[in-house]
């Protein structure tokens, strides 16, 4: 369990403290420090909340990483960096990716529904981030420990 508010103290006398297991807690209301919990994750992806509507996933991209040139026909994207460095891509087509900005901690950007995209560590150390997909992109409860683990199942779900 990770409890992401044990540096806080509590305003309140009966404040329970709140530990998190890095788990899908959807389609459950759910409050949480996303900037606490991005941080603290390790994988290279996990759902953290998944409705009809929209998914919530952290991410961890590897020093020297990137998330993998990729197109989603259907879902728009929001990513913000809550820590590392890097620099993404975005385009109409796979061999023209005329959008390129540097991104670092507290930047966002949105990847509108049939860009092709990439987000590339630049840094040295793995960039933090969570992503708000809409519609869901992954399936309920997804955790992908390796970016190789998240190609394999996405190969597998495409079949």
């Amino acid at each position: 369990m990770i409890n992401v508010y044990q540096k806080y103290p509590c305003p309140y006398i009966h404040c329970p403290m709140m530990d998190y297991e890095l788990e899908d807690y959807g389609p459950e209301p759910f409050a949480v420090n996303i900037e606490e919990i991005t941080k603290l994750n390790d994988n290279y992806r996990t759902a953290l909340w998944t409705g009809r509507h929209l998914q919530l996933t952290l991410m961890s991209i590897r020093v020297g990483g990137d998330i993998g040139l990729e197109i989603h026909p259907n879902v728009d994207q929001f990513i913000r960096i809550e820590e590392g460095q890097g620099i993404v891509k975005m385009g109409d087509r796979k061999d023209r990716l005329d959008f390129q900005e540097r991104v670092y901690d507290d930047f966002a950007f949105i990847i509108p529904a049939g860009k092709w995209h990439n987000l590339i560590n630049t840094g040295n150390k793995p960039i933090k981030l969570y992503s708000i997909y809409a519609p869901p992109q992954h399936p309920h409860g997804t955790v992908h420990k390796t970016k190789a683990i998240a190609q394999a199942a996405e190969e597998s779900h495409s079949r």
